[in-house]
Parts: C-alpha cells; structure tokens; sequence
C-alpha cells in the first residue's frame, strides 16, 4: 500500500470554475509553490518546506500522464504524501495550493478530524510539520484544463496523527 493512499478520498481535490473566478497570473514558479505552502505553515507555527527537484521531477512526470484526460486518479503505489487539483481553465500553482489551504475551516485540530462531508486531507498534508520537502507540477491538458500535482517527503496525513 502506497503512502499516498494514506490520504485516500481525502486527498482528490476538483478547483472546478476557480480559474473563472481567480485568474492564473502565472504564479507556477518553484518559489510560487514554497511561499504559498510556507504561509500556510507559517500560520500554524510550522517549518518552511524546501523544493526538491526530486519530488517535482515526480510531480512532472505524473501530471504529464494527464495531459489527455486531466484525470484526477492518484499515482499508484506513490511513495510520497500527494495533493491533486484539477480547474476547467487555467490555474494557477499559488491559487491551487490556497485552495488546499482553504480546506483549513473544515478541519478541526482538537479532534483531529474534517467536519462531517467535508475533506481536509489537502490541507492537514499541506502543514505537516514532519513532511520537510515539496515538488511540484502543472500541466495544460488537452482538453484546456489545468492539472496540478504536489509530492511530498516524507509524506503526511497517518491515520490518528495530528499534522501540527
């Protein structure tokens, strides 16, 4: 079992009709991606994440498997934490990982769990304290779409452990 299945339903995330709201302004850089996760971090008193070429290099090679489909179907037997998103226009990376990060009002620390019918599985892997390194990737598919794929390592989101 892969550890990106650890996040299961959790961790499949549709930005459908964003991009029409929240305009991609071209924010896809590395450094897009780590200060997006940074200020999410930074807010519950977590480490920054590094980029690793690694993990984006990962990221690029799956996402360029959806460029027909833009299918969001996890990476089998991953080895690192993993979030998806998918918009029907263009999206942005800064505007993908905020919207993970905005699964952060259904969560519930004390309890360790999202509100009922709710995931929150994208934002407990984006502020894992343990989870040091990140990499990321965008794909135009042909269909228009975006898709949009971050790894993480070592991966987060374990049953009954708190991200923070």
């Amino acid at each position: 079992m892969g550890f990106c299945k650890n996040i299961s339903s959790l961790s499949l995330f549709c930005l459908m009709g964003l991009a029409l709201l929240l305009p991609s302004h071209a924010q896809d850089s590395p450094q897009d991606f780590l200060n997006a996760h940074n200020a999410a971090r930074h807010q519950v008193g977590v480490g920054p994440v590094t980029w690793d070429e690694r993990l984006a290099a990962y990221a690029r090679n799956y996402a360029n498997q959806h460029i027909g489909d833009c299918d969001l179907i996890h990476s089998p037997n991953c080895p690192y934490g993993e979030n998806l998103a998918w918009s029907s226009g263009d999206l942005s990376g800064t505007n993908a990982v905020n919207g993970w990060v905005d699964e952060m009002a259904d969560y519930n620390y004390n309890f360790n769990t999202c509100s009922p019918g709710k995931a929150c599985g994208h934002y407990t892997q984006v502020v894992w304290r343990n989870s040091v390194r990140v990499g990321c990737a965008k794909v135009r598919c042909k269909t228009g779409g975006t898709f949009i794929g971050c790894n993480y390592d070592p991966p987060g989101n374990y049953n009954g452990q708190k991200p923070y």
